[in-house]
């Protein structure tokens, strides 16, 4: 979900709770600023802060502004500049400049347009959050902004007056199939941003000491599937090799809105794989979704390259979409 947290949330309850809360986002940077647009922090009444929009170095200024819009109830736009040696502080090789949109709950944003948002993100739904920053009008959008939105790219319209910012559910990944390239394959997942689950009815593989904390469904693929949900921001990867596992799964993917699909196999297993799923109804639009053999053709041998492969892919199909 880019560079949000949970701020909105955080300032839905504090607004709620009468502490007061002002929402501050990214909303333009120049040079090497430390956080993108997109980027918040919310916050209360008593000065209490949540988030960031510069890694440490503008906050206490930005939590001052807030106050004092709170106070008055009014929307600021500020702009600051981050020096070499501050940027430095914050782990940056150089210094840049960013804009950073304050609105306090209640008055300059209405507490039902939070609500909405905060109730989109926890459904999962993407939406953009589009504020005119010369009339102060404010929606919710959730149709255009297509390519914001594939590239979770908040920023300023070329008309220089609109802020977009895109609030998109936080990835994840569904494994069928605990097997070496999954555990290879969890931690590099995880550090790409992804969300993983691992699913096996197999208690063996799935267990616990094969993958420390993380989240396993001893169940059926398309049992656990189903209770998983595969939207537009889930990519699913199938490794077991058995039939009995990856169909399933493959007859919930299919119709679904799961950005990737990948099926581990050579290309002797992937067309039996397509036979199969033909003759249970299957048109060759929906089969052609599934990535197999899965992976880019890099060479990979070992399950750690297996394992870049497929993540490789996992990203090209959701900033290049076909």
């Amino acid at each position: 979900m880019d560079t949000f947290e949970n701020a909105p949330e955080q300032a839905l309850i504090w607004a709620k709770d009468g502490q007061g809360a002002a929402l501050a986002t990214v909303v333009q940077t120049w040079g090497s600023a430390p956080r993108r647009a997109g980027a918040q922090m919310v916050v209360s009444g008593d000065g209490e802060m949540f988030g960031s929009v510069s890694g440490g170095c503008v906050e206490g200024a930005v939590v001052v502004e807030a106050l004092e819009a709170m106070e008055d109830g009014t929307p600021r736009l500020l702009e600051y500049g981050v020096s070499d040696g501050d940027a430095f502080a914050v782990g940056l090789a150089c210094g840049g400049t960013i804009k950073v949109l304050v609105e306090p709950i209640g008055t300059a944003m209405p507490i039902d347009l939070l609500e909405g948002l905060v109730t989109a993100r926890a459904s999962r739904t993407p939406v953009a959050y589009v504020v005119d920053v010369d009339t102060w009008d404010r929606r919710l959008d959730h149709t255009g902004h297509t390519a914001r939105f594939v590239n979770d790219r908040s920023g300023t319209e070329e008309d220089g007056h609109s802020f977009v910012a895109i609030h998109n559910p936080p990835l994840r990944l569904a494994i069928v199939g605990a097997v070496h390239i999954a555990q290879a394959l969890v931690p590099m997942a995880r550090v790409a941003g992804y969300d993983p689950v691992i699913i096996d009815p197999r208690a063996a593989f799935g267990s616990a000491a094969r993958f420390p904390g993380e989240t396993l469904i001893e169940d059926w693929p398309d049992e656990a599937l189903a209770e998983v949900g595969l939207d537009a921001r889930t990519a699913l990867v199938l490794l077991t090799h058995d039939p009995k596992l990856d169909d399933p799964a493959l007859h919930v993917a299919l119709g679904s809105d799961a950005f990737y699909i990948g099926a581990l196999g050579s290309t002797r297993t992937h067309a039996k794989r397509v036979e199969r799923l033909a003759e249970a109804g299957f048109t060759p639009e929906q089969i052609a979704r599934i990535r197999g053999p899965v992976g880019l053709d890099i060479g990979a041998a070992s399950p750690s390259e297996i394992a870049v492969s497929i993540l490789a892919q996992m990203v090209q199909a959701l900033r290049r979409p076909a």
